[in-house]
């Protein structure tokens, strides 16, 4: 697994996992994203996100704004390990970061418990 900076080429996945029903729920915000609201929202924030790739491809995301950390991963590959190695990569970057969490998302609540990373319940 390599976590590499978010290009445009990667808009369109993150805005498809961001998008999926089935993680739509573990975000703070259920929203919908066109593709140009997601081109917008990257060309300002890009440098702020990184994708992770298994054997090349794509298979998670994981950013950090004002100090809050966002993650998703392909349901693909969940339980597999990608969460853990993004968040535990992110906080290298941004030690100071934090989560913010649903309290029905018993899901990220281990996952940032099992790396040590610090989070608040919403």
């Amino acid at each position: 697994m390599e976590l590499v900076p978010v290009t445009e080429k990667y808009f369109e996945f993150i805005r498809q996992l961001r998008v999926d029903p089935r993680n739509t729920d573990g975000f703070l915000e259920q929203v919908s994203i066109t593709p140009d609201q997601q081109r917008k929202y990257m060309e300002n924030h890009a440098t702020s996100y990184y994708v992770c790739l298994l054997y090349g491809t794509p298979v998670g995301y994981v950013g950090v704004i004002d100090d809050d950390i966002r993650i998703c991963t392909d349901h693909e590959v969940k339980s597999s390990g990608v969460g853990s190695f993004m968040l535990s990569e992110i906080k290298k970057l941004y030690p100071s970061a934090t989560g913010r969490i649903k309290k029905n998302n018993v899901a990220s609540q281990r996952l940032f418990e099992k790396c040590e990373v610090p989070y608040k319940l919403i």
